[in-house]
């Protein structure tokens, strides 16, 4: 038996929904050699459920492309300079790579060429949990001891440590969000010390992938203790050299914050938040989220319904309660402030209404007041008055009040 084929796979296809076995199925008459890599196989060894499903085989990608149109399957060609095709059965993605070596790196990108050495493509892989194989029939492939490492809690670099990191760098912040997801309570020694000596090279990387990585750092298992990790690593004054605040991001999580990437990003950085998302290249959605909940103050616990009435007409729900959780961090480090009382704040911001502003132009019009600039000149100053009382006064009431400014103006 060749070395790193394990005779038994116990685990089977436990852990793989019906039509995911019955894809498989399909898969396998068109690409008998094909075998299931990476994720697929560390999870199902690690009993978790199966969200991904990725493949590979020996055959070249315009092959592999032309049997499985062949065969009446769904494909698409989305990344044939790097040997993938994605067949598509009942509307899930199934990514067929073809085996592969790498030619040249530069921290960033690889120059890969095809192979048919199951080995060859292991090698060049990230961890030895992500280098395992399985094909067709249950039987295991593992050359560098990812089954062992999966069941001791250990995440591990395949072969040396700076050489995988200096291949591609974001595999440090993989690491991370690996070690969080599998690995124990002691990290890999050499991975941690090749990771110390190497962090400098994430600033190689583009910045959408490092964003991509760390919300899934910051919103994974084990976040608080990952962090920390990065810190003590020197990964985070590479990623935030302006500074990070640790014990603040500590407090979100340990009060039950949701796991909100931008609200656990906010918490976690000292810089101006609007300069930050213009380097991380944020979405615009992300940006005014951000934006809001580090420039904004949460309303005191004991703010009264009308005032928090009025704070919802302008502001959302979701911003309100976010930077509750917040103020809730920062009161942590006050033992007299009880956590109880953001607890019921947020319970009185979820269960209350959103009260809508029942005025508009074209009642001010069926009213008789001429179109033009006065009409926004009312309601804006009807609104006003409106929240002063609590937003909640009628359509009537705001139409009278409305006429009385026409005739004071």
């Amino acid at each position: 038996m060749p070395p790193g084929v394990s005779e038994d796979y116990s685990e089977g296809s436990a852990g793989l929904t019906t039509k995911q076995r019955d894809a498989l199925t399909a898969l396998w008459r068109v690409l008998p050699q094909a075998r299931l890599v990476g994720g697929v196989v560390r999870d199902l060894l690690a009993g978790r459920p199966v969200s991904d499903i990725d493949l590979a085989t020996p055959e070249p990608p315009a092959e592999v492309l032309a049997s499985l149109k062949a065969a009446g399957i769904k494909v698409i060609p989305t990344g044939l300079a790097h040997g993938t095709v994605t067949a598509v059965m009942e509307g899930q993605p199934y990514e067929i790579t073809t085996l592969r070596r790498d030619v040249t790196t530069d921290g960033r990108h690889a120059s890969v060429c095809w192979t048919s050495n199951w080995a060859e493509d292991a090698k060049r892989r990230d961890f030895t949990i992500n280098a395992m194989f399985r094909d067709r029939h249950g039987q295991l492939t593992d050359y560098f001891g990812g089954q062992a490492d999966l069941a001791a809690g250990r995440v591990r670099f395949v072969g040396e440590a700076s050489a995988r990191i200096r291949e591609d760098a974001l595999r440090i912040l993989r690491f991370f969000r690996f070690q969080g997801r599998y690995g124990g309570a002691e990290p890999d020694a050499e991975a941690i010390s090749a990771i110390r000596e190497n962090a400098d090279w994430l600033k190689r990387l583009s910045v959408e992938r490092i964003w991509s990585e760390m919300q899934k750092i910051l919103t994974g298992q084990g976040a608080r203790g990952q962090v920390r990790l990065m810190e003590e690593t020197g990964v985070l004054s590479v990623l935030f050299p302006s500074g990070v605040t640790i014990s603040r991001f500590d407090a979100l999580l340990a009060a039950g914050a949701p796991a909100d990437p931008v609200l656990r990003l906010a918490a976690l950085i000292a810089e101006d938040p609007s300069g930050l998302a213009r380097r991380l290249k944020l979405s615009r959605a992300e940006t005014r989220y951000l934006v809001a909940v580090s420039c904004n103050k949460a309303p005191a616990t004991d703010i009264s319904d009308d005032a928090l009435r009025c704070l919802l007409s302008d502001k959302s729900k979701g911003l309100l309660l976010a930077l509750v959780w917040l103020a809730q961090a920062d009161a942590s480090f006050s033992p007299s402030v009880l956590a109880e009382s953001f607890i019921a704040l947020r319970a009185r911001i979820r269960d209350m209404p959103v009260p809508v502003f029942p005025l508009a132009g074209k009642h001010l019009c069926d009213a008789g007041l001429a179109t033009g600039p006065d009409i926004g000149r009312v309601l804006t100053e009807v609104r006003q008055w409106w929240q002063q009382h609590g937003c909640q006064a009628g359509l009537e009431a705001c139409l009278k009040q409305a006429m009385n400014l026409r005739q004071i103006k």
